[in-house]
Parts: C-alpha cells; sequence; structure tokens
C-alpha cells in the first residue's frame, strides 16, 4: 500500500506556493515548457525536499524539485544501479 503525505510540512517553504500549478504540469517530455517551472525550482529554499518527496511517492507528473519525469526515472534508474 502506498503512503499518502497529502501535506508536508516543507511546502510551506516552497517557492511554489500560491503560484499557478499549470507552470509546474508542462506536457510530457516537454523539456521546454518546463524551464519557467525548473527556473522557480531552482531558487526554492526546498527544493531538495520536493525532490524527494517525488522520488520517494513515484510522482508521475510535472516538475518537482526542479526535476522534469524524464529526469527523476533516470534518477531512479542510477539509485538502483548504485544500490
Amino acid at each position: 500500500m502506498r503512503k499518502t503525505q497529502v501535506n508536508p510540512a516543507w511546502r510551506v517553504k516552497a517557492a511554489c506556493k500560491g503560484l499557478e500549478p499549470d507552470i509546474f504540469y508542462p506536457e510530457p517530455d516537454d523539456d521546454e515548457g518546463a524551464i519557467e517551472a525548473k527556473a522557480i525550482c531552482g531558487q526554492c529554499p526546498v527544493k531538495e525536499l520536493c525532490l524527494e518527496h517525488a522520488l520517494t511517492y513515484r510522482e508521475k507528473d510535472g516538475v518537482w524539485g526542479g526535476a522534469t519525469e524524464r529526469e527523476r526515472r533516470r534518477i531512479l534508474r542510477q539509485r538502483r544501479k548504485s544500490a
């Protein structure tokens, strides 16, 4: 069974808080569409926590912690190879 974490405490410090969610959900594999989201994530004080959340909960859509779906899949593959 998958754990559900509705509102992790780090989200209140996120740079994306209050912004239009569509910014963080470009079309799948649209690297150009993710530029704005990645710029916001680049300034975020909780970027690493956000990315770890996405990796832990296998978020499939959107930009999380500055990483697109494709980039998160790559990170997970690299971690499995290193384990």
